[in-house]
């Protein structure tokens, strides 16, 4: 039987209620003590959408986990752009995780009506993300 993978979203999706928000050295505190009750993956913040989850990363690159891996999260490049000039997908990179967690828009309506976008363009930019984090 295959382990069951444990993916904390404390440090991102925790940090969205009111009245929530900790400095990067606060965060560390956080990943370390989820660390040690044995999280497999922390998910850092979004390094591309604040300042505050960019120091996260630089000070977590000096930091020692034993159990978990960081990762960043992050969108799909934008649309009209090439891959390589997307400031987010650059900045999941930047952040030396040894993992990435990213999304991309899978409802029609999103994708046509709220980005403006076509179907076939949204697939391209979840399939160029997809291979430039792979090979970078």
């Amino acid at each position: 039987m295959s382990p069951i993978l444990l993916y904390d979203t404390t440090l991102r999706d925790g940090t969205q209620g009111e009245n929530i928000s900790f400095s990067a050295e606060e965060k560390i505190k956080i990943a370390k003590r989820l660390d040690d009750a044995g999280m497999n993956y922390i998910e850092g913040g979004w390094p591309g959408s604040n300042p505050r989850d960019k120091k996260f990363f630089d000070l977590a690159k000096d930091a020692k986990f034993k159990n978990a891996k960081l990762t960043a999260f992050g969108s799909t490049r934008k649309p009209g752009i090439d891959v390589k000039q997307d400031h987010n997908i650059s900045a999941l990179l930047e952040s030396n995780t040894p993992a990435v967690t990213i999304f991309g828009k899978t409802w029609d309506l999103h994708v046509l009506e709220v980005m403006n976008n076509t179907l076939e363009e949204n697939l391209t930019m979840i399939r160029d993300s997809v291979e430039y984090l792979k090979t970078n």
